[in-house]
């Protein structure tokens, strides 16, 4: 009876150090965590937000994120897929500073520009991070552009400045010459012509940045804008011998600006002139196509070759540099032109052959006069300049 009271003691003593072990060994074992919790009313925030956001966890997966975040490339199978941004955020995790960077993504095709963002992460709380990116890429595009348009201003008002200079010197040494003296005074008349032009169209180009629409349109009769525009040009036309006609459709109506829808349109007569031989004609013609009103200006100059089109309405580019020179063009009238177009809500196009001549159109959203309104005859008309 003593040796059965001893084994069942020893079996109760084996058991109660069998379940103090493991009660031991479950209290040293980690108790696994729960998932982290989004704080309530992030996701909301998240949704709204104009920058993209990501939310990291402690492991710096992807918790949530934007549609915008995948769409730039940014998170790809959950993780971030940026090295930089990866980078930042695991500085951001180890000692809980806020940091932030701009950075260059290049983006997959070669013919898109890179992305320009500037990041900035912070911890939410102790187990969450979050990735907010601004994209910064169009202002940085523009940045670029002002930096080339300056850079080009500079060069381009070297020319006359300096021409000016030069004959100022030529006069002052032919003083006794007076048939040198006129000939050099006509060249500064030209030059000075030339700069003021520029400047002219410089200060144009700046009030038409970012293709902003234009404050406070009006309806604006197309007829009125082909005449004046037509004027302006007509005493350069009987210089060069060039005839100016205007016809299409009477009536028509736009909603902008007057004033620059006459610079607009008139650059065009005026390139159009300046490059069109001697005895040729330059047309205006205005119509109505579907919600649109077309006006197009066809000359019969030189052309333009199909490799320079797509270029043409850039900032002070030229097809022919030297015969810009000869008529005092500056580059900036095209795409001034564009500018207004863009800011009317419309756009400019060019159909040219090489030696056959030009026709550019301007297009704008046709104005609907509503009932009660006085009309005019939608009546196709010719006429041409005495």
């Amino acid at each position: 009876m003593g040796a059965l009271a001893g084994c069942v003691g020893v079996a109760v003593g084996l058991a109660a150090g069998l379940a103090f072990r493991a009660s031991e060994r479950a209290q040293r074992s980690p108790v696994p965590e729960p998932p982290p919790v989004v704080p309530e009313g992030v996701d909301e925030v998240v949704s709204v937000l104009r920058a993209s956001a990501i939310l990291l966890d402690g492991d710096l997966a992807v918790i949530k994120a934007s549609a915008s975040a995948y769409a730039f490339g940014l998170v790809r199978h959950e993780r971030l897929a940026i090295p930089e941004l990866v980078e930042l955020t695991e500085n951001v995790r180890r000692d809980g500073a806020i940091r932030e960077v701009e950075l260059e993504i290049p983006r997959p095709s070669r013919a898109t520009q890179p992305l320009h963002v500037a990041a900035r992460v912070a911890p939410l709380n102790r187990r969450l991070l979050l990735v907010l990116i601004e994209d910064r890429t169009r202002a940085a595009r523009l940045d670029e552009v002002r930096r080339d348009f300056v850079a080009n201003v500079s060069h381009e008002l070297k020319t006359p400045v300096g021409a000016l200079t030069l004959l100022a010197e030529a006069v002052e040494d032919a003083s006794d010459d007076p048939e040198a003296v006129r000939r050099f005074a006509d060249r500064m008349h030209h030059e000075g012509t030339r700069l003021t032009r520029l400047v002219q169209e410089i200060i144009d180009l700046s009030r038409l940045q970012y293709d902003d629409p234009v404050d406070s349109p009006e309806v604006v009769d197309v007829d009125d804008v082909v005449r004046d525009a037509l004027d302006r040009t007509r005493v350069d036309a009987e210089n060069r011998q060039v005839r100016l006609t205007a016809g299409g459709t009477q009536g028509l109506q736009v909603l902008g600006n007057h004033e620059q829808l006459v610079i607009a349109l008139g650059n065009l007569v005026e390139n159009a002139v300046m490059y069109s031989p001697p005895d040729t004609r330059v047309a205006v013609a205005a119509r109505r196509s579907d919600e649109l009103v077309e006006i197009s200006v066809t000359d019969q100059g030189y052309g333009i070759p199909e490799s320079e089109i797509e270029r043409i309405f850039e900032r002070f580019y030229r097809v022919d540099p030297a015969r810009s020179r000869a008529t005092g063009g500056t580059g900036l009238g095209l795409s001034i032109v564009k500018h207004i177009a863009a800011s009317h809500g419309g756009d400019v196009g060019v159909w040219s052959v090489q030696g056959s001549g030009s026709t550019f159109t301007l297009r704008l959203p046709l104005h609907v006069l509503r009932a009660g309104q006085p009309s005019r005859l939608d009546a196709p008309v010719g006429k041409e300049s005495p």
